[in-house]
């Protein structure tokens, strides 16, 4: 699986907002969970214009719940670029093009991440 940023957020914060479905999958002892490098990189840059409260050690954090980092790749970049304009967010087009080519599901809230094709679980 491939968290969404917000999904990351819910699951550090323990945040009832995230759906006991996604929260179980999460959870799971066997599951494999990838958050992106796209995904701390909008974190840092929302916190550091104040517009959400995340943790200072995210790293730390993510390694505690044993999260996998998933590095962006040129292939990764270059897909996102590619990819049709369904959305206009370039973290969450980064987050299709890495599912897409890792073969993950994304645990996300966002309908638009169907519109191409990538398998999601609703968080």
């Amino acid at each position: 699986m491939l968290l969404d940023t917000h999904v990351v957020l819910w699951w550090l914060a323990a945040d009832p907002s995230l759906a006991q479905r996604a929260r179980a999958a999460i959870a799971a002892p066997r599951a494999s969970v990838f958050v992106s490098a796209a995904s701390a990189w909008e974190i840092s840059i929302k916190r550091a214009l104040g517009k959400l409260v995340a943790p200072d050690d995210l790293a730390e954090q993510l390694a505690a719940h044993r999260f996998d980092e998933l590095a962006i790749t040129i292939a990764h970049a270059s897909a996102a670029g590619a990819l049709p304009p369904h959305h206009s967010d370039p973290f969450d087009r980064m987050l299709v093009a890495q599912a897409l080519a890792e073969d993950l599901t994304v645990v996300t809230r966002d309908p638009r991440f169907a519109l191409y094709g990538v398998p999601t679980l609703t968080a």
